[in-house]
């Protein structure tokens, strides 16, 4: 969800030079989205259909400046397999550092929480990419 979540407040933003990708540490590679996280993205037309899981690896890793997980057991593994000083909970990287507080993990979950995991990610990916865009732009902060 998170992914096409953060496309889409980018292409609003204007931000369409961004890159993203989604990964999991222990993502079944090639696995659609859960039915939970397709039925949540329906309902707020966003299209999660062509969405595949795949597997995170240095190689992957290599290829983004920034990498942001859910979880500080997520931020662990992520800096083993070489992210290292660009991986950052999502929280803390759109709080700019005042929240370690890990985002929910509604896989196998029931809908509703599937629900509050789109409105959280929705809510700190706008933080994650008004931070991204401030950056960009010299005496802004």
């Amino acid at each position: 969800m998170a992914e096409v979540i953060a496309h889409g407040i980018a292409h609003e933003r204007g931000l369409a030079d961004i890159e993203f990708g989604s990964a999991g540490t222990a993502a079944w590679e090639g696995a659609p989205a859960s039915d939970g996280a397709m039925l949540v993205c329906l309902e707020r037309q966003t299209d999660l259909s062509t969405h595949h899981a795949r597997l995170v690896t240095p190689d992957l890793l290599q290829q983004y400046d920034l990498v942001l997980a859910m979880g500080p057991h997520h931020v662990e593994r992520l800096e083993a397999l070489g992210a290292r000083g660009k991986a950052h909970l999502i929280t803390t990287y759109a709080s700019r550092g005042a929240s370690d507080r890990p985002s929910g993990d509604p896989f196998g979950g029931e809908l509703d929480l599937y629900r509050e995991t789109f409105e959280e990610l929705h809510r700190e990916l706008r933080l994650v990419l008004e931070r991204i865009a401030a950056e960009r732009t010299p005496g802004v902060s």
